[in-house]
C-alpha cells in the first residue's frame, strides 16, 4: 500500500514528455521539441535536489527506442543526482516523433506512468507539468490519484496561433501542423485544474494566459528561472583559443572585429532570417560587426526536418542576396558544452547577443548571454521585456522592423561606455534575480500552501479528489441503448 511521506521531505514528480531528455550533453537546437524546455526541466530536477526540503525528485518523460538517436533515450532510468533521476515510459511507438504526433499516445502515457506510481514505495507529493502534452496527462493523473497538480506552460497554443495568423498562415494550415486546438483544448483542461501555474514572467501572465477561459491570475506565480552562475561567467585570456573560434576562421575576414551573436534552433519563429535580412541591409552595421548565427547542428541540411530545412535555406539565400561572404559565419557544428565559450568568444571581442523571436516565452538563452558579460538586444514579445527590465543591461525591439534591429544594435556598439555599463548591469542583476538557488527557495515557498490543503488525504492509494474507491457499480441506461438498439 503506498503511503504519502511522514519525513517532512518532498518528493516531487515533474512531468515532460517530448524532445529529448538526458542528464548530459543535451542536444539543444537538434529540433524543435529540444531547447529551453529541456535544458529548464533537467535544472529544475537538479536544483531541486540541493535543497534540505526536498527527498526526492523524478524527472519523467517518454522512453524512446531508436537508431536515429542515441541510446541513452532507451534507459529506464538515469540518475541525476543521489536523489533525482529521470524516468522512462512508455506510450506510442518506440521511435522518436514530434510533439505534434504524440496526441493520440497521452492516454497510454498516464497509464503507464500510473502503473508506474503504485510501484513507488510511496506517493509523490507533487505533480509538476511542463507544457500542454504533460499537462493532460498532469490533469488525468491528479483525477486518480488525489495529488496536487502545478504546471508550467512555457509557451501557449492561443498566443502560438494568433501570431501565426498574423504571419498569414490559414487556420486549416495551422491545424493540420500543429494540431492546435488539441493543445488549446489541453490548455484550459490544465487550467482550470491546476492549483497553481508557475509563469516566467509578469507578461506570460497579462498576454498569454489572459486569452484563455480558465484565465485565473490569482492561482499564477511568476518564478523567474535560474541560471548555472558557475557555467555561464566572463571572458578570461584564454577565450581566443577555443576550438569554436578557430572554426570561425572559415567565415570570416576580419575575426577581431565585435561579433553579433544569435544562438536558437532553426526554427521560422525564432525569426533569424529577419535577423540576418536587417544587418544585410545595413552596410554600417556590416563595417562594424561580425554576425554569428548558431542555428543547432547539421551534416546535411537536405536531410533535416521541412521547418529547419526551409530556414537553413533561407539563410543561404539571403546570405547571397546581400553578398555577406566573410562577414557572416553559420558553423555547421558545435557541442552542448561549447556554449558558454561561444558566449565568452563574443563577450571579449565587445559583441553583442540577440533574440529576434517572433515571441519568447521566456528566454533562457539571454540570462547565459547576461551571465556571460554580453549586452542584449531582444524581441519585446514575452519574458525579454521582464529580463531586460530586470537586468537593465539591453534593448527591446519589434522583432519584425528590420531598421529598428539594426539601430538598436548600433547603437550599443557605437558607444564604448554602453557597452560596459550594460555588460556591469547584466552580470550584477543575473546574480541577483536569476540564480537557481532564489529559483528553488520560491518555489518550494509556492508549495507549502498547496501541500497544508492536501495533507488530509488518506494514507490509502489516493483514487480522485471526489471520493473513495468503490468495488461496484450500478449502470442504468434511460432508452435501452446501452445493451444495444438493433433498429
Amino acid at each position: 500500500m503506498l503511503e504519502h511521506g511522514d519525513t517532512g521531505r518532498l518528493h516531487i514528480v515533474l512531468i515532460s514528455i517530448h524532445g529529448l531528455i538526458r542528464g548530459h550533453d543535451l542536444e539543444l537546437g537538434r529540433d524543435a521539441d529540444t531547447g529551453g524546455q529541456t535544458k529548464y526541466v533537467v535544472e529544475l530536477a537538479k536544483a531541486l535536489a540541493k535543497q534540505p526540503q526536498v527527498e526526492r525528485v523524478d524527472l519523467i518523460t517518454r522512453r524512446i527506442v531508436d537508431s536515429d538517436v542515441s541510446d541513452d533515450y532507451a534507459e529506464a532510468v538515469e540518475a541525476l543526482a543521489e536523489n533525482a533521476q529521470i524516468v522512462r515510459i512508455d506510450a506510442g511507438p518506440e521511435g522518436y516523433i514530434r510533439k505534434e504526433e504524440l496526441w493520440d499516445h497521452l492516454d497510454s502515457f498516464a497509464d503507464n506512468l500510473l502503473s508506474w506510481l503504485h510501484r513507488q514505495p510511496r506517493w509523490p507529493d507533487v505533480l509538476h507539468s511542463h507544457y500542454a502534452d504533460a499537462g493532460y496527462v498532469g490533469v488525468r493523473l491528479a483525477h486518480l490519484t488525489g495529488l496536487p497538480l502545478i504546471h508550467t506552460g512555457h509557451s501557449l497554443g492561443r498566443d502560438k496561433c494568433r501570431r501565426l495568423l498574423a504571419l498569414g498562415l490559414a487556420m486549416e494550415e495551422i491545424e493540420q501542423r500543429y494540431h492546435i486546438s488539441r493543445r488549446i483544448n489541453a490548455e484550459e483542461d490544465t487550467l482550470s485544474n491546476a492549483e497553481l501555474i508557475i509563469t516566467s514572467t509578469r507578461n506570460e501572465i497579462e498576454d498569454q494566459y489572459e486569452l484563455y477561459d480558465y484565465y485565473t491570475p490569482e492561482k499564477m506565480a511568476v518564478i523567474p528561472p535560474g541560471t548555472d552562475l558557475q557555467q555561464f561567467h566572463p571572458p578570461s585570456a584564454k577565450t581566443a583559443d577555443s576550438a569554436f573560434a578557430v572554426s570561425l576562421n572559415k567565415f570570416l575576414y576580419e575575426t577581431d572585429k565585435p561579433m553579433i551573436l544569435a544562438l536558437s534552433r532553426p526554427d521560422e519563429r525564432k525569426n533569424i532570417v529577419t535577423l540576418l535580412e536587417a544587418y544585410g541591409e545595413s552596410p554600417r552595421l556590416q563595417a562594424m560587426a561580425n554576425l554569428v548565427i548558431v542555428a543547432g547542428n547539421r551534416d546535411d541540411i537536405r536531410e533535416m526536418n521541412d521547418g529547419a530545412q526551409g530556414v537553413l535555406t533561407e539563410l543561404l539565400l539571403v546570405i547571397d542576396c546581400y553578398d555577406l561572404y566573410g562577414r557572416v559565419a553559420l558553423p555547421k557544428h558545435h557541442s552542448a558544452d561549447e556554449v558558454a565559450e561561444i558566449y565568452r568568444l563574443a563577450a571579449a571581442a565587445k559583441g553583442i547577443f540577440i533574440n529576434p523571436a517572433l515571441t519568447e516565452p521566456f528566454g533562457l538563452t539571454l540570462l547565459e548571454a547576461a551571465a556571460s558579460g554580453l549586452p542584449l538586444v531582444a524581441t519585446e514579445n514575452g519574458g525579454p521585456v521582464d529580463i531586460i527590465g530586470n537586468c537593465h543591461n539591453g534593448l527591446l525591439v519589434d522583432p519584425l522592423d528590420k531598421t529598428a534591429i539594426a539601430e538598436a544594435l548600433l547603437s550599443i556598439l557605437d558607444n564604448p561606455e554602453r557597452w560596459r555599463t550594460l555588460s556591469a548591469n547584466g552580470l550584477r542583476n543575473v546574480a541577483r534575480y536569476y540564480s537557481w538557488e532564489a529559483h528553488t527557495q520560491a518555489y518550494l515557498q509556492k508549495l507549502q500552501p498547496l501541500l497544508q490543503h492536501f495533507e488530509r488525504l488518506p494514507k490509502t492509494p489516493p483514487v480522485g479528489k471526489v471520493g473513495r474507491l468503490r468495488r461496484q457499480a450500478i449502470f442504468t441506461a434511460m432508452d435501452n441503448t446501452l445493451l444495444g438498439d438493433d433498429e
